[in-house]
């Protein structure tokens, strides 16, 4: 397989024989900061149609064009999971939002709770940092970043057969989530995290009294939230992702 050391994400179908127009931003990244040459090969994905190898057909800082030669690699999708958490500072949102990305996840939510301290996220910024995450970890799939929803809401609409993992803080110390999770069995799940403030009493109660959620023990200590959100989705992938 040639070797490649760029890998960038398109929005177009790919097949072998194809030109690809790349748009500004793309074109700027290839040939005025990573400086490839005409000629040079890259890996590109889309989230469907697996890796493929391209050429540079035209190096142009504006509008660059590369040339699909062969596929590289299958489409490889993850596990039908979900990650929900409670947007926190920028840099750590960012983080979990990264992670979740590389880790394996098909879609992010982000929900506003009764603790919650933003009130509002930069939904194409949070997309953008999902794309690159996938560009470097060599994925093939990006999941969606969904707009930011209050938590009630995302939970009256819940589809139907998919579980919810709730990683609950006051559970610290109890046993760990892997109980739960191979008591309740496979299915299309969702992982809930909290903010830095936790839920409320009254989220707590109303979530407990779901028939879909499942809380859960993160271990014997109290999580930062982005670290939660690490442990959480570390802990689903072993026990019931596509990490056994």
């Amino acid at each position: 397989m040639t070797d490649v050391k760029i890998r960038l994400y398109v929005e177009h179908p790919l097949g072998a024989g194809q030109r690809l127009a790349l748009n500004k931003d793309q074109s700027h990244y290839l040939f005025a900061v990573m400086r490839q040459p005409l000629g040079a090969r890259i890996a590109v994905f889309n989230g469907a149609d697996g890796e493929w190898l391209a050429e540079v057909s035209k190096a142009n800082k504006r509008n660059g064009e590369l040339y699909l030669i062969s596929q590289r690699g299958p489409q490889q999708n993850p596990p039908d999971l979900w990650l929900l958490f409670a947007p926190i500072k920028k840099a750590r949102t960012d983080f979990i939002v990264e992670k979740a990305a590389e880790m394996g996840v098909s879609r992010i939510v982000p929900v506003q709770t009764d603790f919650t301290n933003a009130d509002r996220i930069r939904q194409d910024r949070l997309q953008a940092h999902a794309v690159e995450a996938a560009e470097q970890c060599g994925g093939t799939f990006v999941p969606e970043v969904a707009e930011l929803a209050k938590l009630p809401r995302v939970l009256s609409d819940w589809p139907e057969g998919r579980k919810l993992m709730f990683c609950d803080e006051t559970l610290t110390g109890e046993a760990c989530a892997t109980d739960a999770l191979s008591a309740a069995g496979a299915a299309p799940w969702a992982i809930l995290i909290g903010p830095e403030g936790g839920f409320s009493d009254a989220e707590r109660q109303a979530l407990r009294g779901l028939p879909f959620a499942h809380p859960v023990s993160l271990g014997p200590r109290i999580l930062r939230a982005d670290t939660a959100a690490v442990a959480a989705m570390t802990l689903w992938q072993i026990n019931l992702g596509d990490w056994l």
